[in-house]
């Protein structure tokens, strides 16, 4: 039997993206980076609802959204895991995702009036928890 990993996220109350999203992005985080490997099991929904303190609904609904795009898998009557590496997304959608979330990037970047060599190397930073995947 698999162990359940533990899902050590947390759902920050200033943040402006709802807490469904913040979710999302952490569980997806943590797979891209190797915290959580292929066969991992999540917490179930209601465990995962009482650890954050939140409605199980909008559990429900992030775990549903991973499940869509391929980041978890359910398995009848054992919980969700997981699931293997594959290319979720066409070289085309990821190539527009990446413009998108560049664009939005400079956008932030040009308000701030932040400066362009702090701003990429404040970005080189942060990229380099993915780096510890690849290495």
């Amino acid at each position: 039997m698999t162990r359940i990993q533990a899902l050590p996220i947390q759902i920050a109350t200033g943040d402006p993206r709802p807490i469904g999203k913040q979710i999302v992005d952490a569980v997806r985080m943590r797979i891209a980076t190797g915290d959580l490997e292929p066969g991992a099991r999540l917490p179930s929904v209601r465990g995962l609802a009482q650890q954050l303190t939140i409605n199980p609904n909008t559990v429900a609904k992030a775990y549903a959204e991973l499940t869509a795009e391929g980041w978890l898998e359910s398995r009848q009557g054992l919980g969700l895991y997981v699931a293997p590496p594959r290319q979720r997304l066409s070289a085309a959608e990821r190539d527009r995702r990446m413009d998108e979330a560049i664009q939005a990037f400079v956008y932030e970047v040009a308000a701030l009036d932040y400066p362009p060599d702090r701003a990429i190397a404040r970005l080189d930073k942060a990229l380099s928890v993915l780096a510890k995947k690849s290495a």
